[in-house]
């Protein structure tokens, strides 16, 4: 379909970021006619400025991304977790002493057998992952209207129509809402959000170092919240740093000596000299979790049904099992001649994915409420549950699958196949 093509289309998706551009890809490799919309120029979203973080993509996300044709844009850009060292922030850091009883240690070997030897994850910037979608997008004949963003959302019987700001007006049979958490079409909707703020930021950079990292991610929890580092290819590393708002303000605003010495006094020099590279971003952290993810000719997925901590690095990936399900039933639907905005064909995406996005959601939460404190006696009862799921190997192993993406019942695109 041509970019100046806007009739008859199949779906509209609101919002171009990594979810709403897979879902736009999936929808066209899968035959139904979609247009993408955001408010930003498409272009903007590739430029380092933009968006300065890195994703932990699980290996059944990245099963998916080459199974829409992104993989081999992303290959170069991707580094292999094949181990994660957690230790709790009151202990010496998880590499740089030896592995004291309150510790993790996840490793990729354990379950070589059901991953085909996957790592757990990989790490890659969000810029290089907004820049391969784009080109599939492109090259797929999606087309694009950025700078253009949806102003209001009218519902009718048989359809949905999207009113953007410059007056044109866009009709589809359903409408997927992919915008985030201030999602328009999610409150044209009337659907309504649980969550708050959690008082934190998470302060990002690239960093790199002396040492090899040797493809493991390092998390290390403080009072104020998480501290990773995250490898990257080239010998460079993201640092995902949870402060508190203020502190995490003055970290991006102090000099490199400044945020290099509370660096190494955080996590210590374990992988020798340290170089920050680029700028630093702070970006605050919430919960916010939508009370449904269908209406009446409308889906939400990615941050627009459910924004969570990074704590566990699972967003983009709750995002990209919403564009799987969804798109399989979707397409599933128009191959049975049914309408695809019925009520009754988007009921069966919200059965498919709502009771994972509300346990993930808790979960997360929990675990920040947990470790984001230096309560004594919390701080005994979660050294021992360390404890005890590093010595659990079934345990540690199912901790492993799951956070794989490779748990539950999978839509086809996750298991690497074609809708």
């Amino acid at each position: 379909m041509s970019q100046d093509d806007l009739s008859d289309l199949d779906v509209i998706v609101a919002g171009a970021g990594m979810a709403g551009a897979t879902f736009a890809l999936a929808a066209a490799k899968a035959g139904l006619k979609p247009v993408l919309v955001d408010p930003f120029p498409f272009e903007d979203q590739t430029a380092p400025t933009f968006d300065g973080r890195s994703t932990a993509v699980a290996w059944s996300s990245f099963r998916m991304l080459k199974a829409l044709g992104v993989g081999e844009a992303l290959e170069p850009h991707a580094c292999r977790m094949d181990r994660i060292l957690v230790t709790d922030g009151t202990r010496p850091g998880a590499a740089s002493h030896r592995a004291l009883p309150a510790f993790l240690r996840f490793d990729a070997d354990e379950i070589g057998e059901r991953t085909g030897g996957e790592p757990l994850g990989y790490m890659i910037e969000n810029r290089h992952i907004r820049a391969a979608l784009a080109g599939a997008v492109r090259a797929a004949g999606v087309p694009v209207l950025a700078p253009a963003a949806v102003e209001a959302v009218r519902i009718e019987e048989f359809a949905a129509h999207a009113v953007l700001k410059d007056g044109r007006t866009l009709s589809a049979p359903v409408i997927v809402g992919a915008e985030g958490r201030k999602s328009v079409v999610r409150e044209a909707a009337g659907i309504g959000t649980t969550g708050w703020a959690y008082g934190q930021s998470g302060v990002v950079a690239t960093v790199r170092m002396e040492r090899d990292h040797g493809n493991v991610a390092h998390e290390y929890f403080l009072p104020s919240g998480p501290f990773a580092i995250l490898p990257l290819t080239d010998s460079r590393a993201s640092l995902v740093w949870t402060e508190t708002t203020r502190r995490g303000e003055a970290l991006r605003d102090a000099s490199d000596e400044a945020f290099l010495s509370h660096l190494n006094r955080r996590f210590g020099e374990f992988l020798g000299a340290v170089s920050v590279e680029g700028p630093r971003f702070v970006y605050p952290l919430s919960l916010s979790l939508a009370e449904r993810i269908v209406a009446p000719r409308v889906a939400l997925i990615g941050d627009a049904a459910h924004g969570v901590h990074p704590v566990a690095g699972q967003g983009l990936n709750m995002g990209l099992k919403d564009v799987a399900a969804l798109i399989e039933v979707l397409a599933e639907a128009a191959r049975l001649g049914e309408d695809i905005g019925a009520v009754g064909v988007l009921e069966r995406y919200a059965r498919w994915r709502r009771f994972d996005n509300a346990a993930l959601a808790a979960g997360f939460d929990g675990f920040v409420r947990l470790f984001s404190n230096d309560d004594l006696l919390t701080r005994l009862a979660r050294g021992v549950g360390m404890a005890a799921v590093n010595r659990i190997a079934p345990l540690r192993r199912a901790f492993m699958t799951e956070a794989g993406g490779g748990a539950g019942d999978l839509p086809r695109l996750l298991r690497g196949e074609a809708v």
